[in-house]
């Protein structure tokens, strides 16, 4: 079992807000500086899951060093 197998392939800022226990503030912050890959479709950014789990892995790994 995945972390993320309930989540859509494709996420929107509220999930990923949601995975990752943040605000919705934060969430954009942390996409619109590119830390996350995500695009807009529209007017709304969309993430796609295998993008939010890579950042999870940056992450840890950095906390790791």
């Amino acid at each position: 079992k995945t972390m993320f197998e309930n989540y859509d392939d494709i996420l929107t800022v509220d999930d990923i807000a949601e995975a990752l226990k943040i605000g919705s503030t934060q969430a954009y912050k942390i996409i619109q500086s590119g830390q996350i890959y995500a695009f807009k479709e529209g007017k709304s950014w969309r993430i796609p899951k295998s993008g939010l789990i890579e950042y999870i892995n940056k992450r840890s790994q950095l906390n790791l060093k």
